[in-house]
């Protein structure tokens, strides 16, 4: 009952936005990161520690000269062993198990696995990792965009006429604050980014902790997969072997070092196999999603005409010259608060916003035309503070 308390716990990490009282600072690729991923790993941390599900991690068995609860003990916390040179040979006939077999002491290769006591822990850390970049922009957005969509989120977000009075400061509130939210947009593309060079890193990490086995984990499991039956080797096994050995000394009854040979069952590698080749799948897909969105993210920044053709594709405008004059008067900046906006807004009423702020702009620049070419250098290329219009009370 203690491991479903845990799960239900980590569930938390998944919400679904359905509540208007929360506001959308990212998008669907930054969420996978934060709640999805977080979550997954969160989760494999407690099912590598929930010794109901498989019993003891650890099991040996000796001529009976030790204790079992020692030789089990001393091998957990110490290290089991495989033999390299062993590996791939008929089981049954050659070798008891794979990787298991006779070998010379100082002289055989012997491939060591101590990392089975830090799953968990390297796990939880991963979890954190994932999550750091939404925390990292989380402090830097600083609820900006829950406070200026305040009662305005969800379908049916008020009456009509508090619903203008709304429209009416927000869009005084994007008039006023034109061309200073560039600060803003560059916090939000460096976490994706930072979500980018993190889903790598955390690859490389796993590659090192399995002593260079990950890169290719997931390839080598498909083409087992594929391979004859009778002729193949499980790639799971060398990574995560079942069966392992454990040399356990001791001094005899005459004061002579006596060596006893066990063999270990790692009834946890059956779990963590599976952790681990989903964990190369689930990295790989999000590392590709990741670096989709960075490049569109860059695009948006480099190219200004996709910026208007994102704004034309997904709302409506009453004039079509409303779109032009959007994109020619803000920047990155205030592209990013608009699309943040619209996905916490409903895109009847964003459309009204959108309408209205245009039409403040456009009326704006209209009465702060040049007059004469003495006054070229009088001419905004955006609006001050000291001459911006009084919002008008509702």
């Amino acid at each position: 009952m203690a491991v479903f308390g845990l799960v239900s716990a980590v569930a938390g990490f998944i919400k679904v936005r359905f509540l208007v009282d929360k506001a959308i600072i990212d998008n669907l690729v930054f969420r996978f990161h934060y709640r999805i991923t977080s979550a997954i790993l969160f989760l494999c941390c407690i099912l590598c520690t929930a010794n109901g599900l498989i019993g003891d991690p650890i099991s040996c068995i000796n001529d009976g000269a030790v204790p079992y609860d020692v030789i089990n003990t001393y091998c957990w916390i110490t290290s089991t062993f495989t033999l390299p040179h062993q590996q791939g040979k008929p089981v049954g006939t050659h070798v008891a198990h794979p990787g298991l077999g006779s070998y010379v002491p100082d002289e055989d290769e012997t491939r060591y696995h101590a990392y089975y006591q830090w799953v968990p822990f390297m796990l939880f850390f991963q979890g954190l990792l994932f999550y750091t970049p939404h925390w990292f922009w989380k402090n830097w957005e600083e609820g900006k965009m829950r406070m200026i969509s305040d009662g305005m989120r969800g379908v049916l977000c008020c009456t009509k006429e508090d619903r203008k009075e709304r429209q009416s400061k927000l869009v005084q509130y994007l008039f006023d604050t034109l061309h200073m939210h560039n600060v803003y947009a560059f916090g939000y593309f460096f976490c994706e980014a930072l979500n980018f060079v993190n889903v790598l890193g955390n690859i490389f990490f796993l590659d090192t902790f399995l002593g260079g086995a990950f890169m290719t984990y997931g390839s080598d499991v498909v083409r087992f997969s594929s391979q004859n039956q009778e002729n193949r080797t499980d790639p799971m096994i060398a990574v995560f072997p079942r069966v392992t050995k454990c040399t356990f000394h001791k001094f005899g009854p005459s004061g002579t070092i006596q060596k006893h040979d066990a063999m270990c069952v790692l009834a946890l590698n059956i779990i963590n196999e599976k952790i681990f080749i989903f964990l190369w799948f689930w990295f790989i897909i999000l590392a590709t999603l990741t670096a989709l969105a960075l490049l569109y993210s860059l695009v948006i920044v480099v190219l200004p005409s996709t910026r208007e053709t994102i704004i034309r594709r997904r709302f409506k405008f009453s004039t079509p010259s409303a779109v032009s004059t959007l994109v020619e008067k803000t920047q990155v900046g205030d592209f990013l608060l608009l699309h943040l906006l619209g996905q916490n807004m409903n895109m009847v009423v964003f459309g009204e916003v959108l309408d209205e702020f245009t039409q403040k702009l456009s009326d704006y620049m209209h009465n702060n035309m040049p007059t004469a070419p003495s006054t070229l250098e009088m001419s905004p290329i955006y609006p001050s503070k000291d001459k911006f219009p009084k919002e008008t009370e509702a």
